[in-house]
């Protein structure tokens, strides 16, 4: 059973999102919270496996309470949930540790997969969305200090050829179906390539596999 907390400070969205879940045999929802400092005091209370998580909201913004979430070190993980698929501050809660990204008026069950995808461990962002938010936000990314590159350069360095070109694949906003058509893969060795990937440079998912991509230069936006 996977468990929720839905975050957002408008009270019939929230039962739109309530509704949704509850629909669903394998979901249960905890809590709500109508704004981010309460979603965080819930999320420390609750302890659900998904967070729903608007991002504009009085007080404490979404971005805010993602990572002050993810840096308790609980086991919640945060879809965020926005009313614009290009929101200026998307890329900010990705950052902020987020496992996803979905825009509110995403079809039910392109939502319900998406809650099941962060549960399992993975993370979500639809690859159209990912392709137009790092156009968006390519120029803003950080720029690391040394030593953070060096090491980061030397964690590519570890990967093999195939592993390279998949995770610029990844970089790139592909999903794995393209990325086992593209390369004459099946999905499922597409999967353990990825596998190896996200371990061989320490990133928690795939979103953070898409910020290492463009931190190190593998993926810029003239070779998308």
């Amino acid at each position: 059973m996977t468990t929720l907390l839905i975050v957002d400070d408008h009270p019939l969205q929230r039962m739109g999102f309530r509704m949704l879940v509850e629909s669903q045999s394998d979901f249960t929802v905890l809590g709500e919270a109508d704004n981010g400092a309460d979603a965080v005091r819930r999320a420390a209370e609750l302890g659900p496996d998904v967070v729903l998580m608007d991002v504009r909201m009085p007080g404490l913004d979404g971005i805010e309470a993602t990572r002050r979430i993810i840096a308790s070190g609980g086991r919640s993980r945060v879809l965020v949930l926005t009313t614009f698929d290009l929101d200026e501050y998307a890329y900010a809660a990705l950052r902020a540790g987020a496992s996803g990204f979905l825009v509110k008026d995403a079809q039910p069950e392109e939502l319900l997969a998406g809650i099941r995808v962060v549960a399992a461990g993975d993370a979500v962002v639809a690859p159209k969305l990912t392709r137009r938010l790092l156009d968006r936000f390519a120029d803003q990314f950080p720029v690391e200090g040394e030593q953070d590159t060096g090491a980061a350069h030397a964690k590519l360095e570890v990967l093999t050829e195939r592993e390279r070109e998949v995770l610029t694949a990844v970089g790139k906003g592909w999903n794995n179906t393209e990325i086992a058509e593209r390369f004459h893969l099946a999905e499922s060795t597409v999967k353990t390539h990825i596998g190896r990937i996200l371990a061989k440079i320490e990133a928690r998912d795939r979103v953070q596999a898409v910020i290492f991509a463009y931190n190190t230069g593998l993926v810029n936006p003239e070779n998308r």
